[in-house]
Order: structure tokens, then sequence, then C-alpha cells
């Protein structure tokens, strides 16, 4: 039996049910509660290895390479990830996960503590860490609907997009900034390090959902390939990725690797200044996620979350437009907020109309396409802002960002599910038009 989610999509439907309602069922909680902790280190490392590779080598170039380091491991695994996480205990991948990013995390700290660090160092450790998040991400993604009812799916996404700022991009940030210009950046590596021991062994506290090991008699390609085909078959997915690909191309790598330039060589800040930004975004989307958990999901769903996206990626021009360090924290203020909104739709959407058994595979080829080009990305940073400039490039990538973004609202069928009953996809996909 489907539960109705026509009360989510009223205004104060979330509010009626409470927001925090997932955190009575014990598995959840759990997996919370370590999420959590997880990226509140998170939000530390970002800031420290901005800090500690400008320390190294004071070049967007060696930025870039890192951003490379981690990104193409994460791609190249996502999809056996994905598979992964449909075929086994979707809770033991993660702790697997935690534990190869406990080890690697805490090898860094160790090496910045003891002033051994070099650049090859960073590159490792964040391959390892792309590799972990290409595990942990689909599963994490797939066993939330395990855990909870379906009628607090949107409640738990809700909540997930409050936690994730105030951790990852507010006191993560913020915390990180302290431990950096006090102790250094190898003490925000360690708390990073230590953040995912703790999420490790909530997961181990946790018993496994009756549906985490897949258990199918087919092979992972077989699974890989049902996946594919469902993608292809369903605009909405597939124009989303595909535009999420070649948007996160054109600002993503300007934004990790020029805004802690900015900050430090063209404004003068400190590693506490940097956090700052990404404080203020963390707040705005705090405030954007208990908002939209009051008043329940947009109906018109799917324009909603595109048309926040596009606005989100304009404030991306507002980084190389602003000529202090609070106009970038405005600027990170409304890219995070709206861009949350969006995310706390989409995450919602995905789980409502894509069947369990095939949600890993679906998450892992979300995550795949979206963030493809993302080496490319950070690859063509460096050389175009040193040809054009940190903030020409900014500018450049958030205008033509949110044209991309926009014009994929215009695809054919990407608005097919506003309306439609969860989790029964037509019986005759849309015809495949890539």
């Amino acid at each position: 039996m489907h539960h109705s989610y026509e009360s989510l999509d009223r205004v104060g439907g979330v509010a009626r049910h409470g927001l925090l309602a997932p955190l009575r069922h014990r598995e959840f909680r759990l997996l919370w509660l370590g999420m959590c902790v997880s990226l509140l280190g998170d939000g530390a490392f970002i800031v420290a290895l901005a800090w500690q590779v400008y320390a190294l080598t004071d070049a967007p170039t060696a930025m870039g390479m890192v951003g490379i380091a981690m990104t193409v491991p994460t791609i190249v695994f996502l999809v056996i990830g994905g598979v992964a996480s449909d075929r086994f205990d979707r809770r033991r991948v993660m702790i697997a996960a935690d534990a190869a990013r406990f080890v690697a995390v805490g090898a860094l700290a160790v090496l910045s503590l003891t002033g051994m660090l070099e650049i090859w160092h960073v590159i490792i450790v964040v391959a390892v860490y792309g590799t972990g998040q290409a595990f942990f991400a689909p599963a994490f993604d797939a066993i939330v609907p395990e855990l909870l009812p379906e009628r607090q799916l949107a409640q738990a996404n809700a909540l997930d997009q409050l936690v994730r700022p105030i951790a990852l991009r507010m006191a993560g940030p913020a915390l990180g900034g302290i431990l950096v210009g006090v102790l250094g950046a190898g003490a925000a590596f360690a708390l990073d390090a230590a953040s995912f021991a703790v999420s490790a062994a909530a997961l181990v506290l946790m018993r496994a959902p009756a549906r985490s090991a897949g258990g199918a008699a087919s092979s992972m390609l077989v699974d890989l390939r049902e996946g594919w085909r469902f993608v292809r078959g369903r605009s909405w997915l597939w124009a989303t990725f595909a535009s999420a690909a070649v948007a996160y191309l054109l600002f993503m790598g300007p934004v990790e690797v020029l805004v802690p330039y900015v900050v430090k060589h063209d404004l003068g800040g400190s590693a506490t200044d940097l956090g700052l930004v990404f404080a203020a975004g963390g707040l705005a989307s705090v405030a954007v996620a208990v908002a939209l958990a009051h008043r329940g999901l947009p109906r018109r769903n799917m324009t909603f979350m595109y048309l926040v996206w596009v606005i989100a990626t304009l404030a991306v021009a507002g980084y190389g437009l602003g000529t202090t360090v609070w106009h970038l924290m405005l600027a990170s203020a409304v890219f995070n907020s709206l861009e949350t909104a969006g995310t706390i739709v989409w995450m919602t959407a995905k789980q409502r109309h894509v069947p369990a058994a095939m949600l890993g595979r679906v998450s892992s080829l979300d995550w795949l396409i979206s963030i493809g080009l993302l080496p490319l990305s950070f690859a063509l940073t460096g050389p175009v802002s040193g040809a054009v400039g940190a903030q020409a490039t900014l500018i450049g990538a958030g205008l033509l960002g949110a044209a991309v973004t926009l014009a994929a609202l215009f695809v054919p069928g990407v608005r097919a599910i506003e309306g439609a009953n969860p989790r029964r996809p037509a019986p005759n996909p849309e015809p495949i038009s890539v």
C-alpha cells in the first residue's frame, strides 16, 4: 500500500506531522546523529583543505588539481557504489566508506601536524575521500526510505537540509576556521577523521533494515543496465542530471577554487573570514529549510525546483561582484538557501517516484552524471581565471550556469511528475530523446 502524499503537498502539510517526527524512529535517529557529526567534521575539512593547499602552493591551479583528485574517483566508483547499495546491506556499505575515510583523513592530520605534509599527500588522501563518498552517498540516499514511513520522507529531507547547512556550511566551517587559525589545519583534519569514526559507530548500532540486502540473482552489469534504462525513459530524471552536469561544469570549479582565493588574495581576508562566508550560506539554508518544512512542498514541484536553482546559480556571479567579505557572505546566503530549497524538492521527488529497489542505482547515476564534468571544471578554472581574472570567471560562471539550468525546465516531460501518483511510474515511459 502506498501512503498518500497529498497532505505534504498542501501549505502546512509537513508541519502538521512535525519536523522532528522522523527522529521518533530509532534507526533513523542513529543515522541522523552520525550524519550530523560527520557533516560537522566535513565542514571543518572544507576550510582546512583550501587553506592548507594554498599554504603549500599559493596557486589556484594546485587547488584545481586537488579538486580533480577528489572528484575523479567519486565519478569512477559511483556506479559501482550505487549497484552495491542495491545488492548488499546498505548500512555495511556506509560503515566501510566511513572507515576508509577515517584512515585517510587521520593520516592527513598526522602529516599536517608533524610538518611533513606535501601536496602529493593531499592528492592521495582526497582520492580516498572521494572514493568513500562514491559508496556512501547512494547508500545513504537509498536507506532513508527503508527506515521511515513514506509519509515522513518530506520531513526527513527537510530535516536533512536543516542540519546539513548548520553543520556543513555554518558550524563546521566556522569551527574549521578557528581551528586552522589557532592550532593549524591538522587539528581540523583530526576533527573530521574523528567524525567519521562517530558516524561509523552510529551505523554499527543500527539494526539492518529488512530491505538492506538485495540478494538478487542477476549480475551487477544487468542491475546497472536496468537502472540506466529506467533513467533514460524519464525526462524528469535525465534532463535534470544532464543540466546539472553542464551547470556544475560552469560554476562548481570556480566556486570551490576561486572563492577561497578571492577571500585570501583579493580581499586580504583570513581563514576565519572564509569560514564566515560559508557560514552565512549555512544560516540562510537553515532558515529556508525550516520555512519549507512548515509550509509544505509546492504542487508544481519541478517548476519550483528549477526556478530556485536558476536564481541560486545567478548568485554565483555575486562572488565575483563582491568587494568586501560581507558581499561574499550575502552571495553565499542567496546561493545556498535557494540550492537547499530545490534540493529538498528533488530528494523527495526521487524517493516518491523511483521504486525502492532501484533507488540506489538511480541516486548513483544522479551523482555520476551531475558531477561527471567536475574534473574538467577544476582543470579549466586555473587557466581561465589566469586569463580573465578570478572575479570575471565567477561572474561568467554564474550567468552561463543559470541559462543552462533554465533551459532544462523546457525539455518535454520534465514537469510530467507534477501531480503524479508517487512510486507509480507510467507503464510506457516517455520516448527516449537522448
